[in-house]
This record gives C-alpha cells, structure tokens and sequence, in this order.
C-alpha cells in the first residue's frame, strides 16, 4: 500500500483516537472538520485496504452498516442499535468452543460475534 498524504492523515487520525471503532462516514466528517481534503470513497477504500493489511477490523452490525475497529484482533462486541454505539466485550468473559469444521478445503480465519443490546423498557423490566 502506497503511504499517500490522505492515507498517513487518515491513519494518524485513527492512530491517535485508538482504541475505537468509527464508521466510514464519521472518519470523512472529522477529517473534513481537520481540513483534510478527502472523499467519501477515498476514506471507504483506505478503510477497506487497512482492513485487507490487517490493521483494523471491520464488525458488521447490520445490512450494509459496518464499524472499522482500531483493534484488529478477533473479539466480541456489544451494538447498541438504538445508539449506534459499539462497545468491546472484555476477551476473558466469552470463550468460543466447538466450532463444526469448516467445508474441505477451508480454513476458519475469524469468528466474529456482536451481541446486540438495548434500553430497558419499564415492560421488560424484571419484577414488573
């Protein structure tokens, strides 16, 4: 990968807020707000290539929406899809086993788990 001017700025930005997770469009709307001249696509496709090298993940969450992750490990996350927010769940606490054997051939690269969480309303509150 070629170390433009647009990607070391996008990746010194990610660099310096690490650990997190950000979106596509919320990394091009702190780089324009940083006065970095970049695209949408040119921020979706230096994700995407850190993502290929890497050095961040990406969680998808839902159809089409997608979270890069400053930590490229395999780990497990909380969404919170009345937020947006996305939270790291601690390794230690979730231990994946048993998983069937992948198709001949294959060879499991990651596992990725997002457990989805919300509010409580005053009708699924325990003891109501």
């Amino acid at each position: 990968m070629r170390p433009t001017r647009q990607r070391l700025s996008l990746l010194g930005m990610l660099i310096e807020t690490a650990p997190r997770h950000v979106t596509a469009e919320e990394l091009f709307q702190e780089a324009r707000q940083a006065g970095i001249p970049v695209s949408l696509a040119t921020v979706y496709n230096t994700l995407n290539q850190f993502t290929q090298a890497g050095l961040m993940g990406e969680v998808v969450v839902g159809s089409g929406q997608s979270y890069f992750d400053t930590d490229p490990s395999s780990h497990v996350h909380y969404f919170d899809k009345s937020t947006g927010e996305i939270y790291d769940i601690p390794r230690d606490v979730v231990t994946i086993t048993d998983l069937p054997e992948p198709p001949p051939g294959k060879v499991i690269d990651r596992v990725d788990v997002v457990v989805r969480i919300k509010n409580v309303c005053k009708a699924d509150a325990p003891g109501d």
